[in-house]
């Protein structure tokens, strides 16, 4: 992973310092909230239902077990003992104290991490492929891409003040697991017919108040030219993208309301001005950024085939947890693990300080310590022996973080709702646990199969649920909660938008309505190979709505 230069450290120190001189006056009621907002917003601090809130930035999702006890260590000191790992690949601590902030951001920087751009109308945390360096369908990683990017976008002074916030995620695998064409800025790392490293590049995409997919802009783009073409898009999207209505001052709705073509013309217009300057990035420097991210030496561990099929033998949480948490590694001898944060009945995301200094214990003694946060809550693993999995399964048994349902029915994402968002019409937490319950038996997760459930408590989709298999909307309607379902949407290579099927559910029918959709689901669907997505796709949403309102779907 990276490490912090001189420049580094001392650009962190001054932002603290900064920070906390803002801190101290507007507690001393020198500057209003009014005034102190954007100031704050600069540094992850936003003001929630009941506190402030803190969002810490972790670049591309990579920290490793130092970092990972110093956010314990926050989450007990300074919080409520435990911190939210979000769809960002970022942490949340709700409940800090604003006069603890400060001594929280030096704690941070102490282990090279921070929380700036983690908020505000700037180029947000740059998110990458979770199984990034370890992935066995890699072209080759994408995170020296993403620390480029993270490097030239920290307190740019043209892109500090966009009309809107802005998001860039970048994969180098062929199986999409960063959700690049539901981004402002997608970028796929791929190789061309010479064998030359370059990014396809899509723009435009997004989720929010108007869902769009992502239009492709260039098939393949010089890995050289990765700055100045990223730096033309933003340029045209500063210059051309709405202030006048936040609603409608994403780029998405820029590309949608130009058109790809026009906005294409615009942005190779100026990158033509750009791409022999200084932003060409020199194949020394991109070689020497991905030196930090070699992947560690392997060594050759045979004995692992026969240790996992003993073990699985003896030990059915084990064989449940190694077919669902365990993930193929490019080395044989190795694979991923998926720490799943979704236990039955838990909330999604979150983990205690306990939990986080011995998953730090874990990756420092049987990971290469490395911890990798994904865009689905989770936590990743992504080097470990396969003779090892066994001893980490048990001490993951001990802290309770062995659930075996990576990309199960209750794997579900879930943004924190009206629980603490200000912005949030409904309960996001509540309808998670219920629906985690509804689905706790292995045997029935691993009948369903594949399906990716993801609910937002309000239009924001912070919960991602327009590109969940089954989405759930948190509304308001003449003061009470209710509850949108959506189905059919995807965030892989197959991106594909949710299709709401009709009336809201109340609180109390809403997990009996995602109970309907999956036993329809089962009913319908031509074998047990076949997933929810596809079934969906093969049918269209006919079945789902008889299901759910019966003679209401025929009459619509």
């Amino acid at each position: 992973m990276y490490r912090y230069d001189e420049f580094d450290h001392g650009f962190v120190k001054a932002r603290v310092a900064e920070f906390r001189e803002q801190v101290d006056r507007r507690l001393a009621g020198e500057i209003t909230e009014d005034q102190f907002k954007p100031l704050r917003l600069m540094n992850g601090v936003y003001l929630q239902l009941h506190a402030y809130m803190l969002r810490v930035a972790i670049p591309y999702g990579t920290l490793n077990a130092r970092q990972m006890r110093v956010l314990a260590h926050i989450a007990r000191k300074y919080d409520k003992g435990y911190g939210h790992f979000t769809t960002r690949q970022n942490v949340q601590y709700n409940w800090p104290a604003l006069a603890d902030i400060p001594a929280i951001l030096d704690d941070l920087a102490s282990v090279e991490m921070h929380a700036l751009q983690t908020s505000g109308n700037c180029i947000r945390n740059v998110t990458a492929d979770h199984f990034a360096g370890a992935a066995a369908d890699e072209v080759a990683d994408p995170r020296p891409y993403a620390e480029i990017l993270r490097q030239w976008s920290s307190v740019h002074p043209e892109f500090s003040y966009l009309p809107r916030k802005f998001k860039i995620a970048v994969t180098g695998a062929e199986r999409d697991r960063a959700a690049i064409q539901v981004h402002d800025i997608g970028l796929h790392l791929k190789r061309n017919a010479q064998g030359e490293l370059g990014f396809a590049v899509y723009v435009g995409g997004g989720q929010g108040r108007t869902p769009m997919i992502a239009k492709k802009i260039r098939d393949f783009l010089p890995e050289a030219d990765l700055l100045a073409y990223t730096t033309a898009i933003l340029r045209v999207y500063n210059l051309h993208g709405r202030r006048d209505n936040k609603y409608k001052a994403r780029i998405k709705i820029l590309v949608h309301e130009t058109g790809t073509e026009e906005l294409t013309g615009w942005v190779e217009k100026e990158f033509e001005a750009l791409k022999d300057g200084e932003l060409k990035l020199p194949e020394a420097d991109i070689r020497a950024i991905e030196t930090y991210f070699a992947p560690p030496a392997l060594n050759v561990r045979p004995e692992g085939e026969a240790v996992v099929k003993e073990a699985q033998l003896d030990d059915r949480g084990f064989a449940a947890w190694l077919r669902r948490n365990v993930t193929t590694h490019r080395h044989p001898d190795y694979a991923a693990v998926t720490i799943s944060l979704k236990a039955i009945g838990e909330a999604p995301g979150d983990a205690t300080d306990a939990q986080m200094d011995a998953v730090a214990d874990i990756a420092e003694e049987l990971a290469f310590d490395e911890i990798r946060v994904s865009h689905e809550q989770n936590l990743i693993l992504p080097h470990v022996a396969r003779a090892d999995l066994k001893t980490v399964y048990d001490r993951l048994v001990a802290i309770g973080l062995e659930t075996a349902n990576s990309g199960l029915a209750t794997d579900i994402i879930a943004c924190p709702g009206l629980d603490y968002c200000a912005l949030a019409n409904a309960r996001s937490i509540s309808v998670a646990q219920d629906i985690s319950r509804r689905f706790a038996s292995q045997e029935k997760q691993e009948e369903i199969g594949e399906l990716k459930l993801k609910i937002s408590g309000c239009i924001n989709a912070c919960g991602h649920h327009h590109v969940g298999h089954i989405g759930i909307l948190g509304v308001e309607k003449k003061g009470a909660e209710l509850y949108q379902v959506t189905l059919g949407g995807s965030g892989d290579e197959h991106t594909s938008i949710g299709e709401i099927v009709g009336r809201g559910f109340g609180p109390e029918e809403i997990g009996g309505a995602i109970e309907t959709v999956v036993e329809t689901y089962l009913a319908c669907r031509s074998g047990r190979d076949e997933t929810f997505l596809d079934t969906y796709r093969r049918l269209g949403a006919a079945p789902f709505k008889e299901a759910l309102y019966g003679s209401e779907a025929k009459a619509a």
